[in-house]
């Protein structure tokens, strides 16, 4: 049990719930987005004739948020350390619900021109800042709440938002394009998806007001007014006594974040344009793989508990690796069942990696510089590994007229996260009171 603000105890389960429902509101709308750039923003906002180019186009203001993120990971992880992180995290989901639902609203490229995709640029920035402040505050508030000792499990369910607000997302829009002609979704009835942000707004605004301030936080507050004058900001501490930790981190990011958005944003290029099949079919696939990548998130979250942080990493990104090379042959011959297998048997792999990614990152760093230490890790690896991967995916696959080198691409993020991993100390188990930074590389 750990203390609130207002002097009541909240248990960890309550604090698990609001993480994991706020999560998974901020990233279905971030994945909605994702959805939107492979099957309408290349003909409403891009509209060439070719495709192919206007999907590029799409995903590169998609690709956009992702360089947004490490802005946004830098100044909420700032103010993280130094304002708490349940504030910060009721900010970025402010800000989030509003640029998702002001995409909902947005004129076409028909109706305004160029100002249409400078205006979806603009909020897919929002949308990249916001983001990129919500995962370190979503997963530190549970792991400062919970114990040593199942902190892989515990952490694991803000992670799980992620898939399941991709499972929303896609969700929704597979129901939509059930339900609609071509025509009709193109024309407004994706716009729906978007709108449905602010409830969900709402709602998760409304649980996460409810949860306690995180305990280590406090304490670590009341120690920095007694030692007033002499603290430097969160951010230069962590970069100068701190740098192999970041490193590290994003490293480990590199295969877990590209494969993701290969899996579940590239697959619905590559099923549509590539091989002609309906958008319907690709939909289904992420939809029933992120059910089970929902489910097998907190037993690899788990499994580290017992085994270990970097044993249970170490199998995801070599796992993934050499998943690569035969992801696209499965895709290749057609079959629902085959396709859905494909992409489910990804997303287990790729939970390896982002099951104990959440206590591996927080136990590289101390309680003052945390919040800013994981998430620049965390979002750092973003820029060129989520944001950059259907970009380069998409365009490996118009310059060679195969999928040979997007395996290869895959294969050698995942050789740049075997290194990171392989370099970290194991961290299972370890206080996050004590030690305080500058100590870490001695665990």
């Amino acid at each position: 049990m750990s203390r609130t603000d207002g002097g009541k105890s909240d248990s960890i389960g309550r604090v698990v719930w609001a993480s994991l429902i706020g999560t998974t509101i901020e990233w279905y709308d971030f994945f909605l987005y994702t959805a939107a750039a492979a099957l309408v923003f290349n003909t409403v906002f891009f509209p060439t004739g070719d495709p192919l180019t206007g999907t590029l186009l799409a995903f590169g203001t998609y690709a956009i948020g992702f360089i947004a993120r490490p802005l946004g990971g830098l100044v909420f992880g700032h103010y993280g350390d130094r304002l708490g992180r349940k504030r910060l995290l009721v900010i970025s989901l402010l800000m989030m619900g509003v640029a998702t639902v002001a995409i909902g609203l947005l004129p076409t490229y028909a109706s305004i021109g160029v100002a249409a995709p400078i205006l979806l640029t603009f909020l897919r920035l929002v949308q990249g800042f916001a983001i990129g402040g919500e995962w370190g505050g979503a997963v530190l508030l549970v792991g400062e709440h919970g114990d040593d000792r199942r902190r892989g499990f515990w952490t694991s369910w803000p992670q799980a938002g992620v898939p399941a607000g991709n499972l929303l997302a896609t969700a929704v829009l597979a129901v939509l394009a059930a339900v609609q002609t071509d025509a009709a979704f193109l024309s407004w009835g994706w716009r729906i998806s978007f709108l449905l942000s602010g409830l969900l707004v709402i709602i998760g605004l409304w649980i996460r007001l409810a949860v306690a301030e995180s305990p280590l936080f406090l304490e670590a507050q009341e120690r920095a007014k007694q030692q007033a004058g002499s603290a430097r900001a969160p951010i230069i501490t962590v970069l100068k006594e701190s740098w192999r930790e970041v490193l590290i981190a994003s490293g480990a990011r590199m295969a877990e974040n590209a494969s993701y958005y290969v899996i579940t944003g590239f697959l619905l290029v590559y099923l549509t344009q590539a091989l002609d099949l309906d958008r319907s079919l690709g939909l289904n696939a992420v939809l029933i793989g992120s059910v089970v990548h929902l489910a097998v998130i907190p037993l690899w979250g788990a499994l580290s508990d017992i085994i270990g942080r970097r044993a249970v990493y170490l199998f995801g990104a070599i796992g993934v690796g050499v998943w690569g090379f035969l992801f696209f042959a499965m895709l290749d011959t057609r079959s629902f069942g085959i396709i859905t297998l494909a992409t489910t048997l990804g997303l287990v792999l790729h939970g390896a990696m982002y099951g104990p990614q959440a206590a591996f990152f927080a136990e590289l760093f101390s309680t003052g510089v945390r919040y800013s230490g994981a998430s620049i890790g965390y979002q750092l690896a973003s820029i060129v590994a989520g944001g950059l991967a259907p970009l380069i995916a998409t365009g490996l696959l118009a310059a060679f007229d195969g999928t040979l080198a997007i395996s290869l691409y895959i294969g050698l993020v995942c050789l740049i996260t075997v290194v990171a991993v392989w370099a970290a100390k194991e961290t299972r188990g370890i206080s996050l009171r004590e030690p305080e930074i500058g100590d870490r590389s001695e665990v």
